[in-house]
């Protein structure tokens, strides 16, 4: 596709029309050449004088504006709608409030001068919203942004609340299996055609948070590459936030996340936020899961169901977590979990059950559509970080849970059974 410029950089923005214009005023000092670059500011509805501060800009900046009607916060559908009369070949996805040093758009576009196609995060300095550092926004007044970074940059509290992940992989983001987490819309970039091509940001998701990851899992699993470029940095103008009212509306948009990525990977996300709050937790328990998967691929439970099986009433409706890739032949019609894909898809195989390939933490299952769940020894390499929840989600999810889990593979002989009712 032929594009007329090199970048269309989008800011969403909702009444901050003064934070705007300090935003739009450091895109003025970029060092590539002004016809080399657009700005398209997606307002989600201000009631403020930020279309008058967008037409202060026309004489210094190629300046767009995409006004959509207040209903809610809506900022996927903002930078979308900004998005789509992008003229550039590369977006830069900025927030309100993002201020750039001169050389901000030249580092997004070195960052994606090879072939491969790739998403690109750059830091966003200053941003910490559980612990922000204080006096940023007086050092912004008294320095420009890249002599702040220049003073500032190796201090721990100005740093992004992704420095320690990035440092972790030694600012190589291959190295890491869910990259896509620190995937966040503040300061990004990705090639036009290839946002278009996978559907830009999902607009179903309204409120503050998840939308910008749920891309990023999408660019990851389309093969596109998702990396750091140090040089492309933002500093963030410190505005009020209602963190509450924010993780609130992210725990929403991530269940919706759920809902249309029904996988493993996702579903221990969503339970790593809610009932635990260890974001960066999320790797490595998820990296636990995989090594578990490995050393568990030859466990096999068809006793385990069988057993289980033998005390049921008929007709039970049977729900089996961790149910492997073989079954015993007294299961008919059974609803079937397991986080192992390839044994899941062997053990649906012959028709007679359905399937879901998660963990068992937070399923797609109905509210007590379930006589019996059984909770397999498959499930004991990682009951000592989710024992507890998948217990929860058996009791959800059915009237009585018998389990076999527990610290290592057991015969048999049930560890734990739960007795009628729904509290696990």
């Amino acid at each position: 596709m032929g594009h007329r410029r090199r970048v269309s950089v989008i800011i969403a923005t909702y009444n901050s029309a003064d934070l705007l214009a300090e935003t739009l005023r450091q895109l003025t000092r970029q060092t590539i050449p002004r016809d080399d670059f657009e700005v398209i500011v997606g307002d989600d509805g201000s009631t403020d004088h930020t279309a008058e501060v967008v037409r202060s800009f026309a004489d210094v900046l190629h300046i767009g504006y995409v006004f959509q009607e207040d209903r809610g916060f809506r900022v996927a559908s903002a930078r979308n709608g900004a998005a789509r009369t992008a003229v550039g070949a590369l977006l830069v996805i900025l927030d309100t409030g993002s201020m750039v040093g001169p050389d901000f758009l030249a580092a997004h576009l070195a960052a994606h001068s090879g072939d491969e196609p790739r998403a690109v995060i750059g830091p966003s300095y200053g941003y910490n919203p559980e612990v922000p550092m204080l006096g940023v926004d007086e050092l912004l007044a008294q320095l420009p942004p890249e002599g702040v970074v220049e003073r500032y940059r190796h201090l721990p509290e100005f740093q992004d609340v992704r420095q320690p992940y990035f440092v972790g992989c030694q600012m190589d983001l291959s190295r890491r299996t869910i990259p896509w987490k620190a995937f966040w819309t503040g300061n990004c970039s990705i090639r036009t055609d290839d946002f278009r091509r996978l559907g830009a940001f999902e607009e179903r998701f309204e409120g503050w948070g998840g939308e910008d990851m749920e891309l990023g899992y999408r660019l990851h699993q389309a093969g596109l590459a998702i990396t750091l470029a140090m040089e492309a940095w933002a500093v963030v103008a410190p505005h009020e936030r209602d963190h509450k009212a924010n993780f609130d509306e992210l725990f929403a948009n991530m269940r919706m996340f759920l809902a249309k990525f029904p996988v493993p990977v996702v579903e221990m996300g969503l339970t790593v936020m809610v009932e635990t709050g260890q974001f960066w937790q999320w790797e490595p328990m998820y990296l636990e899961l995989l090594d578990w998967q490995q050393r568990a691929r030859d466990v096999d439970v068809r006793d385990e169901i069988a057993a289980a099986l033998a005390d049921l009433p008929d007709g039970e409706a049977v729900t089996v977590i961790g149910c492997g890739g073989a079954l015993p032949a007294t299961l008919t019609g059974a609803t079937l979990v397991d986080f192992d894909e390839e044994l899941l898809d062997r053990a649906v195989r012959s028709g007679d059950h359905s399937g879901y390939h998660a963990i068992g933490l937070r399923t797609m299952l109905a509210d007590g559509s379930a006589g019996t769940v059984v909770v397999t020894s498959r499930m004991a390499g990682l009951w000592d970080s989710w024992g507890p929840q998948i217990l929860a989600e058996a009791a959800r999810v059915g009237h009585r849970t018998i389990s076999y889990a527990g610290p290592a593979p057991r015969s048999a002989d049930p560890q734990e059974i739960q007795s009628e009712g729904r509290a696990a």
